[in-house]
Parts: structure tokens; sequence; C-alpha cells
């Protein structure tokens, strides 16, 4: 089997490394377990997650072990990395809830069972039981405040202002390094390229104190060729949680991506082969949107099966005719009703026709079948009559 890391590379996930030549032998030789740190700050994953999943998968497709650890303790201090303000600190009872809606998700992509099978741990487990004289003696003496300062990761905080409590952030994220080494084996931690300087933290922390090796690697960002993040609407985030981000938003974000981003997210967020990636893209012109109709489907096939994915490719068609947006529609109403924003929108003549239809269960808002007349729209959704109209609503 080829090394992982000439996946990784060949796909254009790897960023940064450390010790790269002995990782890459490590990688060839046997399985290593590695983890990765998600902190639980929503009660759903988003895309900028669903990247990390992959590369996970990856790797664990390569027969070594995943380690998904949730932050269940840093979340509570909060990761200051490209905040210009203090997080909001959430309540345990918060913290615990989201932990276990990331664990239902994530299992539908990382494998929990077999001789590689993931686990998941928390990090509250250990962090909140830490005495904190004890750490700082015992952890804070190997980091050096200097170094922390220039730290990428403090760098935008530390123009508005970093508070202690944020400060910590990074011991406590070494500090997971070096638990997961001790009690699990774990010498690799992946993760965004913006958490580099946490990541090599970690890892330095073990070579300092363990003097043994440990390793980092870290990902490119998922970002549009303009350099923004990508995931990002005017509604908000991309979530993988359906009652969140619905499969046909979700299948319509990713079929609508501009065709310099399509090639990137075809290699980094599907399992197609290279080369079949290849021939999709090699037309830079309107048959990109053929390639963009394969990335859309896949996805959304990988998030939400691919019963849901069939379901928003064929409403999708259904309301391009074969190409062009999505058709919009904005309405001015006091009460966004569906039966007033059906008649405003011009999809219904009368609110008697628009009940009727309601009725006949003719219409439904993004995946949901409209049951209660009064039902209310909310900007953005998008609302379907029958089979061939789709249309999105924006609420003036």
């Amino acid at each position: 089997m080829a090394n992982v890391m000439d996946t990784l590379r060949a796909r254009g996930f790897v960023k940064q490394t450390v010790y790269e030549e002995d990782l890459y032998k490590l990688l060839g030789e046997g399985s290593v377990r590695f983890y990765t740190g998600f902190d639980p700050t929503a009660d759903s994953l988003h895309v900028g997650h669903f990247m990390q999943l992959i590369a996970m998968k990856h790797m664990q497709d390569a027969g070594h072990r995943p380690i998904i650890l949730i932050g269940g303790g840093t979340a509570m201090v909060g990761d200051p990395t490209g905040k210009t303000d203090m997080r909001k600190m959430m309540t345990r009872e918060t913290v615990d809830y989201h932990v276990e809606c990331f664990k239902k998700q994530m299992s539908k992509f990382i494998s929990f069972e077999g001789q590689n099978a993931a686990i998941i741990v928390n990090n509250a487990d250990w962090l909140l039981k830490l005495n904190y004289l004890d750490f700082v003696r015992d952890i804070g003496v190997h980091f050096s405040v200097n170094e922390m300062l220039r730290a990428k990761c403090f760098e935008t905080r530390l123009e508005r202002g970093l508070s202690f409590l944020e400060f910590n952030y990074m011991p406590m994220q070494g500090y997971d390094f070096l638990h997961l080494f001790k009690e699990y084996g774990c010498v690799l931690e992946l993760g965004g390229d913006d958490q580099w300087s946490n990541i090599l933290a970690g890892a330095n922390l073990i070579r300092v104190k363990e003097k043994k090796p440990a390793y980092a690697m870290t990902f490119t960002l998922l970002t549009t060729s303009e350099g923004k993040k990508m995931g990002k609407t005017e509604k908000g985030a991309i979530w993988l949680d359906e009652s969140k981000t619905s499969p046909y938003e979700f299948y319509q974000y990713w079929r609508n991506v501009d065709d310099g981003d399509v090639e990137k997210c075809l290699k980094l967020l599907t399992f197609l082969p290279l080369d079949e990636i290849a021939e999709l893209v090699k037309y830079r012109d309107e048959r990109m949107n053929a390639a963009k109709q394969v990335l859309a489907f896949e996805l959304t096939k990988l998030v939400h099966g691919e019963e849901r994915a069939a379901k928003a490719q064929a409403e999708a068609r259904a309301a391009f005719g074969g190409g062009g947006d999505l058709p919009e529609k904005t309405v001015s109403v006091e009460a966004p009703t569906v039966i007033s924003v059906l008649v405003a929108a011009g999809i219904c003549a009368s609110n008697g026709e628009a009940r009727r239809l309601i009725q006949q269960g003719g219409v439904s808002v993004n995946d949901d079948k409209v049951t209660d007349i009064n039902l209310l729209i909310k900007d953005g959704d998008v609302v379907h009559k029958g089979k061939k109209v789709h249309v999105k609503i924006n609420i003036k």
C-alpha cells in the first residue's frame, strides 16, 4: 500500500510538517496512532471540520488509528486563534451536549470498528482534574513566553488584548498531546495550518519531557481562490447537521462554487481518483458545470446519504432547467407566513390557492413538507411548489 503521506500530498492536504523524513518513514512502516482535535463550540460540525475528517479517513484507510479528541476542557477556555475578541465561555452542560452531537456526526465518516478502530476522548476528563500549581511547575516550565508571544495564533488577539485565560490555551493543547502519548501511544497530531504553533508546541513538549519522537502535520485551510474561508454564506456557516443546513442548501453551495475552486474541492473533499478529477476539470469553460454537479453530489452523498443527494440533485436540475442559478424572489410582507410568501413571490395567485396547495401536500420549504399554513418563512429559505418550481426567498 502506498505511503499515506504521498496520498495527502498529491491531493493537496499537506502544508507543514516537522521531522518530515522520519515521519514519512514511520507512516510507511506500520500502524501509527494519531489525533486531531475538535473544539465543541457548536452543536454541529461544519465544512471546515469535514475536511479534517476526510484527512483522518485517508489515514485510517491506510491502516493508521485515529484518536478524535473533543475539546470539552479547552472549549471552556477558548482558542484565541484567528479571533479578534475573546470567545464566549460555555458551561460544562453545554459542552457535554455538543460533545454528544459531534460523536454522532463523526460516526458517519470514521470507523469505530476493526483493528484500527477510532477512539473518541474528551480532554475535560483530564484537564478538569489538573492541579494548577502542579501543571505550571511540570508543564509551564517548558514554554517560553517570548516564543508564545511570537506565535501566529496569538497575533490578532495581541492587537485587541489577550487575556491570561486564553494564554493558557497553548500549554493545555500541548498537554493534551503529552497525555495521549502516554495513555494511547499517540505520536502524531494533525490539524489546520492555523493551529501550527499549538500543534508544534505539543510535539516539542513530548520530545523535551519524554525524550522520544513526536510529530506534527498541518493541512492547508479550506479557502477560496480569493483567500476567503470556504463554507460561509450570508446565512452563516455550512453545517453538516441537516436541521441547520438542508441537503438541498448543502448541494447548492457546492454546485455554485467558483470554477477556480472546483479541482481543489474535488481533491480535498471527495475520494474520487485523481485521474478522474483531472478529466472532469480539464476544460475551463461551461463544461466545468458538469464537474460542479459531481462535486455537489459526491459531498452531499458523503454527508447526507445517496438518497438525499439524489433528491437534492433532482430538485436543482428542475430548478435550473439545465443550468444557471436558483431563481430568487425578494418579498416584503408584514408577517412572512408561507401563504403570504407564496402569494407575494408570485408562486400562487391567491391565498386560497396557496392554502389548497399546502393542504394537498404540494409545498415544501427546504427539504420539509409544509403542513402548517402559519409556518414562518426565514430569509434564504427555498420554497418548492411541486417538482418544478423552486424559489429562494429573500425577506426584505
